[in-house]
């Protein structure tokens, strides 16, 4: 299983900067649209629509997917952390906001950093990510903690809503790091993608229709969000993600994810009109300068000897 991976280079910024638009604005519109569709439909239905293009492209690339190279027990596990992410992502966002809930989903690359670290000695953290680590999760406690004694069943129902943000958090981290320490490392990124889409669209069709959250009330926005998210979401920037993952280091790759909260924050507050708590505020801005720690701290510290050097 070959581990060299490579340096950010100027394709994989400009890519990552995309992403970071684009899955900031996922939340917002998932919550713009949930009075006429559940989010956990929602994401079942991306997901199958994604799965069966992904199998297109598959079938176009004479590209099998091929359940007998090893990597179908690693693939179940990540179907199965996809599908608990994006379920926690769901049932969260009809509790909180969408600027909420893209910040606390995106602290994902320190827990992805901390799993790495301790699986990948090639991943091992200094001392500058490990500051960022203690900032971030200072952060968190912070945006918990500094709003006080919730009062009222909406200001208890956003900070459990707040929660399960962080709880597919942890989900998305898993599953980054049992992709990058298992044989679907080498695996293509079309059957990494795969697993992952077909085990969001059984498991959360279920969920779904479980408890009582699969009816569709087809209007044009629907049809537009389900369309932005299975092909640009689900299908064309998860497998530029998974690409991206493949090819340069993954902590490496984060420092560029503190866009995505900013992003869906701007998204939140400009077209759904969310208020924004000064805890909030404060506390997301310690989780992203924390974030950048972890996942830049080689950038930063260059950035610094640099600086020194000049003087």
């Amino acid at each position: 299983m070959n581990q060299s991976r490579l340096a950010l280079d100027a394709r994989a910024v400009t890519l990552m900067l995309v992403l970071c638009a684009l899955w900031g604005l996922q939340q917002v519109v998932l919550k713009a649209t949930a009075a006429d569709i559940a989010p956990v439909m929602q994401i079942a239905l991306r997901s199958g629509v994604a799965a069966l293009l992904v199998a297109l492209m598959m079938l176009w690339r004479r590209q099998p997917m091929n359940l007998r190279d090893g990597t179908l027990g690693a693939g179940l596990v990540v179907g199965v952390l996809f599908a608990l992410e994006f379920t926690f992502v769901a049932e969260g966002l009809r509790h909180t906001s969408a600027s909420h809930m893209v910040v606390f989903l995106y602290t994902a690359p320190v827990f992805a950093a901390l799993g790495l670290a301790w699986r990948l000695p090639a991943e091992r953290l200094g001392w500058l990510q490990w500051s960022g680590i203690a900032l971030a999760f200072g952060g968190i406690a912070y945006t918990f903690l500094g709003r006080g004694v919730p009062v009222g069943n909406s200001a208890q129902a956003m900070l459990w809503g707040d929660f399960l943000g962080l709880l597919a958090a942890l989900a998305w981290a898993a599953t980054t790091v049992v992709v990058r320490t298992s044989r679907l490392s080498g695996a293509p990124a079309t059957q990494t993608l795969q697993y992952q889409l077909v085990g969001a669209f059984v498991l959360l069709l279920g969920v779904a229709v479980v408890t009582g959250q699969s009816r569709v009330n087809w209007t044009s926005a629907v049809w537009a969000s389900l369309a932005f998210h299975s092909l640009v979401v689900s299908f064309a920037s998860f497998l530029v993600w998974f690409w991206l993952l493949r090819t340069y280091l993954a902590t490496r790759l984060g420092v560029f994810s503190f866009l995505t909260p900013l992003f869906g924050v701007v998204f939140g507050t400009w077209l759904l009109h969310e208020p924004l708590e000064a805890s909030f505020l404060i506390g997301a801005l310690a989780v992203l300068l924390g974030i950048v720690l972890v996942s830049g701290a080689s950038g930063v510290l260059q950035w610094w000897r640099r600086r020194a050097t000049m003087h």
